[in-house]
């Protein structure tokens, strides 16, 4: 059991039977009113976002969640395959539970939230930023740095991420998976 007081962003509760995440709370105090707390949640378990409120000192339902790495295999039609990296066991899930599917490589290693409860995977989770070959993109001008100018260009994984115009085809690139933004060029 757990109160208002112990509400951080990230943390998974359990609200009408679903499982929702925290995205961001806070609080509301007035002169004659007793505190309310607020948060904004994102279904785990379904696709809804919703802001709930509650009275300070509610009893909230927090979900032990443990986080464990495991590599991406394969998509097929089952879903997306990926493999425990200490007991090698498989396991698909479908493409809704991943957070940047677009950005999987075979071989990636990736985090998935289990619910401890029932032994559920709940979540996949992208490294916060990954190296991709571009494997299309329209030729650069040398020299051409001095505006931030962005053009398409295709990734080895079949995502299309925006770049400055110096970067040619086959150059390897760092990329933020959560926002799927080009951050820099890496030297290989």
């Amino acid at each position: 059991m757990a109160t208002t007081a112990d509400i951080r962003t990230g943390l998974i509760i359990k609200l009408d039977n679903s499982l929702y995440s925290v995205v961001e709370f806070g609080q509301n105090k007035t002169a004659r009113a007793a505190a309310k707390v607020w948060a904004k949640l994102k279904g785990v378990d379904n696709s809804r976002s919703i802001e709930h409120t509650w009275n300070s000192g509610d009893t909230i339902y927090p979900v032990r969640v443990e986080k464990k790495a495991f590599q991406f295999l394969y998509q097929d039609d089952s879903g997306y395959n990926f493999m425990d990296n200490e007991t090698f066991e498989q396991i698909a899930l479908p493409e809704t539970m991943i957070d940047a599917p677009q950005f999987l490589k075979e071989g990636q290693e990736v985090g998935v939230s289990i619910n401890t409860e029932t032994e559920q995977p709940m979540s996949v989770e992208l490294p916060d930023k990954i190296v991709v070959k571009v494997t299309y993109s329209e030729p650069g001008l040398k020299g051409d740095t001095a505006t931030r100018t962005l053009k398409p260009a295709t990734v080895e994984t079949g995502a299309t991420v925006n770049v400055p115009l110096f970067v040619n085809e086959g150059e390897l690139i760092r990329v933020n998976t959560k926002n799927g933004e080009y951050i820099e060029r890496v030297k290989e």
